[in-house]
């Protein structure tokens, strides 16, 4: 049996997010597994590493799946790509060793979030950024960005379960490797990029909300603390919109390494 590692990208704006739901909504893990079924013959479990929501999109989704095909990878790549819309491709394929496993050995993962800084905004770029042509103290947002770096409980950066029972048990400390809002003049976009290990439901796009009331003096960067202590999420900034957000990559330890071995190279946080 082989043991498949793909990378994915797509346009996240016409599907309900990446994992598979029943009925009739399409999602990227379900339009992955149709098109195997129907090369392999095999009803085939894809994992992916980032369940991104609904709206999200994707450069570097990275997820695998194993199959008693004997196809090589790039002929698997290249059938499913003939078989699934433009808006889903599997950009490379390898096969990979029986441990791998796409979420739990991801080291680190890095996402980018786009605002739209100029009055009007291009068609092109409708669902794909976060139209916003006010003022923004971007300088602040930066200074606030960075302060999301480290290790935190991320409580009030983070959405409900729905239920008081599960959020009382859940384990809302996150690390953060690198945290930045960084500018493209000639794009007249602004964009928050984040690397981490891991991150909670609707994290990056509450960070984003949060840095905003910083850009227009809504908040301080010396809030940031203020709101990791208080442990509230209704005292940070709103959940974006998720269509400007962007799962770019994943990382994994060297692949001759074993699910044993790989604990030992993870990125350690900044200091």
């Amino acid at each position: 049996m082989q043991n498949i590692k793909i990378t994915v990208a797509y346009d996240g704006a016409a599907f309900h997010g990446w994992q598979f739901q029943p009925g009739d909504l399409q999602t990227i893990q379900g339009t992955l597994q149709e098109a195997l079924r129907k090369i392999t013959q095999e009803r085939i479990m894809i994992h992916g590493a980032s369940r991104t929501d609904a709206g999200v999109h994707a450069f570097g989704q990275v997820a695998h799946f194993k199959t008693h095909s004997n196809l090589p990878a790039l002929d698997l790549k290249r059938a499913m790509n003939a078989l699934m819309p433009p808006t889903v491709r599997v950009v490379d394929a390898s096969e990979t060793g029986q441990d791998f496993h796409s979420r739990w050995m991801a080291q680190a993962k890095t996402y980018r979030y786009r605002i739209h800084r100029a009055r009007v905004l291009s068609p092109f770029d409708y669902g794909r950024v976060l139209h916003y042509p006010w003022e923004l103290n971007e300088d602040a947002m930066n200074e606030a960005a960075r302060l999301f770096e480290g290790e935190h409980d991320f409580t009030s950066f983070a959405a409900s379960t729905g239920s008081e029972e599960d959020d009382k048990d859940r384990d809302m400390m996150r690390v953060i490797y690198s945290s930045e809002v960084t500018r493209d003049p000639a794009a007249c976009e602004i964009a928050y990029v984040v690397r981490g290990k891991s991150f909670l439901r609707y994290m990056v796009r509450k960070i984003v909300g949060t840095l905003l009331e910083v850009g227009k003096g809504k908040l301080t960067p010396a809030d940031i603390p203020r709101l990791f202590d208080a442990r509230d999420r209704s005292l940070s900034g709103p959940t974006v919109q998720p269509q400007g957000l962007y799962l770019m990559s994943l990382e994994y330890p060297d692949p001759t390494n074993s699910w044993a071995t790989f604990k030992a190279q993870r990125p350690r946080p900044p200091r």
